[in-house]
């Protein structure tokens, strides 16, 4: 129950951002002063995963995302701290590396479905967000602090 409401709780963050449609995840229940939409709607989509998806498969397909936001994070430390570092030392070099690496392999052994599965939601993804952001060149997400 609290990862369903911790999971509704980001969608409400993302739809008071604008990155959702904010007319379904930004509202919030007046009398329960919950994001009562995104509850249900996390609810739904458990539901239906319990019943369409084996939990081997939504493991590998959690990891699928976390491996790739690893390997994200790695190669930030990389161009952040070797490449555009004034001097360059073998240190800030090898740990993003061996990082990136151990995470790239990690990634390609995951089960042919589970990369299938998460190809396809990274894609969705993807074209909504081109979608919301007129192709990626709209201004139209809000990352501020809302009042």
């Amino acid at each position: 129950m609290a990862s369903q409401l911790g999971a509704a709780r980001l969608l409400f963050g993302m739809g008071r951002s604008d990155a959702l449609p904010r007319s379904f995840f930004g509202k919030v229940d007046v009398k329960h002063r919950i994001p009562r939409n995104n509850v249900i709607f996390v609810g739904v989509t458990a539901l239906l995963g319990a019943f369409l998806a084996s939990v081997s498969l939504v493991a590998e397909m959690l990891n699928f995302g976390a491996l790739i936001a690893f390997m994200g994070v790695n190669a930030a430390s990389l161009l952040h701290y070797y490449v555009r570092a004034p001097e360059k030392k073998l240190r800030n070099l090898v740990p993003p590396l061996l990082g990136g690496l151990i995470c790239f392999l990690l990634w390609i052994n995951l089960s042919k479905p589970a990369i299938i599965a998460g190809a396809i939601w990274m894609a969705a993804g993807t074209c909504f967000g081109s979608w919301r952001t007129r192709g990626f060149r709209a201004d139209l997400v809000n990352f501020e602090i809302p009042s």
